[in-house]
């Protein structure tokens, strides 16, 4: 009971966000009746392949993962439904976790590299006119 307690906590603050005044919930953990924490589904509203794919993956690279994968449940529905399943001890609220967590450090490093390339790109055109000059 304690460790269910323990899951809900750590991912309550994904749980939900604020939209137009009112609660609306971007993530549900389902777990169906008779598993244990090493086998759940994450329900994330809001969101399609580009996130599903790409979280996919980054979990995937984690050895204790034995299966990640993620369906979109309709075409008119903008949720995916994806499973993680472990090997051993480790919760599965633990690799979605990281999965999210590196995606984000990945995220990150191409805008810093995007916006390093459009400083430089700047850079040079403006010093190519001032040579011109």
């Amino acid at each position: 009971m304690e460790e269910d307690q323990e899951l809900e906590r750590k991912i309550s603050g994904l749980k939900t966000s604020m939209a137009e005044g009112e609660r609306k919930t971007a993530l549900e953990m389902v777990q169906a009746a008779g598993t244990d924490r090493h086998c759940v589904t994450f329900v994330l509203h809001e969101e399609d392949h580009t996130l599903g794919n790409s979280l996919r993956y980054m979990i995937m690279k984690n050895p204790e993962v034995e299966f990640c994968g993620y369906t979109t449940t309709h075409p008119s529905e903008s949720k995916i439904n994806l499973r993680i399943q472990t090997r051993g001890t480790l919760p599965a609220v633990e690799p979605f976790q990281r999965g999210l967590n590196e995606l984000m450090n990945v995220c990150q490093h191409v805008l810093d590299k995007f916006e390093a390339s459009i400083k430089e790109y700047k850079d040079q055109k403006a010093s190519r006119k001032e040579s011109t000059f």
